[in-house]
This record gives C-alpha cells, sequence and structure tokens, in this order.
C-alpha cells in the first residue's frame, strides 16, 4: 500500500519529476507582490474564496464602513442601489473620506492610500472610531483590487471630490467636483471582476437586501433606502425594487419579524440597551421563547455576524 513510508525510488534517478528549471532555485525566482496585487493573486486570504460568498463579501465591508459612520454618530441615512449592469452602489451622509494630501504619501491622498494601500485607515485606534465592524485597514482596499470598475464620491466641507479605479490602480486622478451645499458623505460604487470570480459573476438581489435589512435592524437610529433595478429580480423572488428600512424598536423589530405572530411563552419580547459604565459602548438584546418551535440564537458585535459564538454569547447564556 502506498503510503509516506512506501519506498518509491532512489531519489536523483531518471524517472525523477523535478525539472531542471526546478532544480535551478535561485534569488530571481523570489517574488514581490506590492500593492494590492497579493489580493488579486490570492483573494481566498482576505474574503475566504471567489465563490458567491466571498462575492458578497465586498458588498459586505461597503456597507460596514458606512454604518460604522452610523454607528459613530455621524450618519443617518445610507443609500444601497443595485443597477442593471451589476453595480452596487452604496452612500452615507457621514463625514467623508479625507481627501487632503496624506502625510507619509505625499504624492496621494489620503482617499487614494486607503484605496490602493493595505493596512491603511482610520480604525487602528480608538481617534477616529470608537467601534468598527469590517477587515480593518483592509476592506475597502480589498474592495478596490477584485472589482473591475469602482468609483468613490467624498462630499466633504462643501467640495465635492471623484476619482475612478480598475482593478485596484487609479484610473484617473482625484478630481474637484466643485462646491456642493447640500450634500456630505462617501459614495462607493463597485462591480465584481470576472476574472477573479468568473464569467457572469454578479451580485445577488436578494443576498443584498437581505444584508442591507439587517443592518438597519442592528441599528435602530439608521435609514437605509433600497433600490434594485426590476430586471435582476426573477419572477420566484420577493425582493422589493423599492424599500426604506428603518426599525424604531432595533432588534425587537427584528424578533417580531422572525417569529411571525407564532405563539409565545410570553406576550412580548424582553428586551433593553444598557451603556457599557466601564468601556464605551453599549449592548442590546432581544429574547423570545416561541412555543412550536426550537428557536434560535443570533448574535452581533459592531453590526457584524459572530456566527461562531464569542464572550457576548457565553455571557448572554450564563446570563
Amino acid at each position: 500500500m502506498d503510503d509516506l513510508f512506501t519506498h518509491s525510488g532512489k531519489p536523483g534517478l531518471k524517472g525523477s519529476s523535478r525539472s531542471s528549471k526546478a532544480a535551478n532555485y535561485s534569488a530571481k525566482d523570489i517574488e514581490v507582490l506590492e500593492g494590492l496585487e497579493p489580493v488579486r493573486r490570492r483573494p481566498g486570504m482576505y474574503i475566504g474564496g471567489t465563490d458567491e460568498r466571498g462575492r458578497h463579501h465586498l458588498a459586505a465591508e461597503v456597507l460596514d464602513n458606512a454604518m460604522d459612520e452610523a454607528v459613530t454618530g455621524y450618519a443617518d441615512k445610507i443609500t444601497v442601489d443595485l443597477a442593471t449592469d451589476g453595480t452596487l452602489t452604496i452612500s452615507d451622509n457621514g463625514r467623508g473620506i479625507p481627501t487632503d494630501p496624506h502625510p507619509k504619501f505625499k504624492s496621494k491622498s489620503a482617499l487614494e492610500v486607503i484605496l490602493t494601500t493595505l493596512h491603511s485607515g482610520g480604525k487602528f485606534s480608538d481617534e477616529a472610531y470608537r467601534t468598527a465592524g469590517g477587515l480593518h485597514g483592509v476592506g475597502i482596499s480589498v474592495v478596490n483590487a477584485l472589482s473591475e470598475y469602482l468609483l468613490v464620491e467624498v462630499a466633504r466641507d462643501r467640495k465635492l471630490w471623484r476619482q475612478e479605479y480598475n482593478r485596484g490602480k487609479a484610473k484617473t486622478k482625484l478630481k474637484d467636483m466643485g462646491k456642493t451645499a447640500n450634500r456630505r458623505g462617501t459614495l462607493i460604487a463597485c462591480r465584481p471582476d470576472p476574472e477573479v470570480f468568473g464569467a457572469g459573476a454578479a451580485f445577488v438581489p436578494a443576498r443584498v437586501y437581505r444584508m442591507a435589512r439587517s443592518k438597519a435592524y442592528l441599528f435602530r437610529g439608521v435609514q437605509i433606502r433600497w433600490t434594485c433595478a426590476p430586471d435582476l429580480i426573477n419572477g420566484k423572488d420577493q425582493t422589493p425594487t423599492e424599500a426604506v428600512l428603518h426599525f424604531p424598536n432595533g432588534l425587537a423589530d427584528f424578533l417580531a419579524e422572525s417569529l411571525q405572530d407564532g405563539p409565545t411563552v410570553t406576550p412580548r419580547p424582553f428586551a433593553g440597551r444598557a451603556e457599557l459604565t466601564e468601556d464605551e459602548g453599549e449592548v442590546e438584546w432581544a429574547m423570545h421563547w416561541p412555543l412550536e418551535s426550537e428557536g434560535f440564537v443570533n448574535s452581533y458585535c459592531n453590526s457584524v455576524p459572530t456566527s461562531q459564538g464569542g464572550a457576548h454569547e457565553v455571557g448572554f447564556r450564563a446570563a
């Protein structure tokens, strides 16, 4: 039986599979991947794979960035639009990504540094963001690297800035589009790269809609406006083409929708929220005990699902 210890012949004989090229291993064979090339070469390291789940990780990263502005109190409105050509556009009315020159990379704006450099961003300390979700300092640059097209618009300090990218590289310079009095925040429009995800790979309306709706449930202070091109929704799909997602009762509204008026032990859920006295932040919960089903437990941290649980879920079960 062939195994690790089976004798397979002496090394170096004529039957060896080693090529002369492989044998001549030298310094010139050492590659250095720069910029976002590591992401394009090994996307699975950053988004888990190039299947449907990995593809929608791009949408999650952009939406998480918008939600971070809402959670920290700088935004209260987010728009999510899915166009006929597969372009996903997500915008918020937050502070807007900084566009001034970066002190370390003086030839680039802070915006371009964030979009083209791994491990760059304002979420490594608590100075700009008290809480944040997503891949800190990686997310939006990974989205840029894996998108065949990406457009960013920033409305900040009453001025509108615009820049386009192609597969992680700047296609245009950062353009000053002039004054804008009634707009602020960041807009990101992106389309998955078929070179990475395969021909015809696109965002699925139902999946993106569920993602947006779950974020609205998790943070009661945000309003998410959803629009989708009608031709992207097939006959069996119940995804709406337009919706305003705003849930004043937060998790309690989510629980009510999940149970769909089924019989429960108590007439109303046990729900509430509390500020953390020693650490910055807050916790929110909602519980119900269904009579005709086994129930479920969903937990989140900074609006990101924690499917494998964690200390917050262990403490909840022990309380």
